[in-house]
């Protein structure tokens, strides 16, 4: 039983860590998908394949 309380406090703290990252993050994270959707975007028009 202790096994199992030591895991979940680990996934609990992995999962917090994400959590405080993804949020002080979020902003660049923004960028980069509106980086990405330009991108695609551009390939469309130009005709490109885009895989």
């Amino acid at each position: 039983m202790g096994n199992l309380l030591y895991t979940i406090a680990i996934i609990l703290v992995i999962l917090w860590a994400i959590g405080f990252l993804g949020y002080n993050l979020g902003g660049l994270i923004h960028i980069l998908l509106v980086i990405a959707v330009i991108s695609i975007i551009l390939r469309i028009i130009q005709g490109r394949k885009i895989f």
